[in-house]
């Protein structure tokens, strides 16, 4: 389980193939930035971009996981040298700071609007209809790992629009600060919407 509060911003600095076939998976070798390691044992989780993954190996200051062909189908930004963001799983003697996270991405967003507003930004992301159901106005929702709040919610036959506003820490201290309209994002919903929308309709 994780808090979706971003640790440190670490960077995948290389990629190396599982296999020789299109189902093959990755070994990723990916540097930690500030994100301590000494208590981090192999086999342990780690989000990358708010995928949870397992440590295979590790220094002092990176760490390997293997990466599925399934999960690269199902996430962004695990296929590609650049910057992800990091967090250790969480421990019951932590502040939960932002929601409960699982670290199994729901579906893929693509960002509609990216911009400046006052001393803010407003993140305008497009998710697909399946996830509609999760998402509300005042709710949490993560992307690419960053537990965040919903303000606006819209629906439209294309799926379901969220608005949300990133506050300067958030855009510092995260990788959301690269994205544009355009981009695709990891989504995760809302844990206990899941177990709600599965109560009610084993009740009808």
């Amino acid at each position: 389980m994780f808090t979706g509060i971003v640790a440190a911003v670490g960077r995948i600095n290389s990629i190396e193939s599982l296999g020789n076939d299109g189902d093959a998976g990755v070994r990723l070798q990916i540097s930690a930035g500030d994100l301590a390691l000494d208590d981090v044992g192999i086999g342990d989780s780690i989000a990358i971009n708010g995928a949870c993954m397992t440590v295979t190996s590790k220094t002092a200051d990176s760490f390997v996981v293997d990466v599925s062909r399934e999960s690269l189908n199902c996430t962004v930004g695990l296929d590609r040298q650049g910057e992800v963001n990091l967090e250790k799983a969480l421990t019951l003697a932590e502040r939960l700071g932002g929601h409960l996270v699982s670290g199994h991405v729901d579906g893929l967003g693509s960002v509609v609007l990216f911009e400046p507003v006052g001393e803010s930004w407003r993140l305008d992301i497009l998710a697909p209809s399946s996830l509609a159901k999760y998402l509300a106005y005042k709710g949490s929702v993560v992307v690419n790992g960053v537990s965040l709040t919903v303000n606006n919610v819209t629906d439209s036959h294309a799926g379901c629009t969220i608005s949300i506003n990133l506050i300067p820490h958030t855009i510092e201290v995260t990788t959301l600060r690269h994205l544009s309209a355009g981009h695709q994002v990891n989504l995760e919903v809302d844990l206990i919407a899941r177990y709600v929308e599965r109560m009610l309709s084993l009740s009808h």
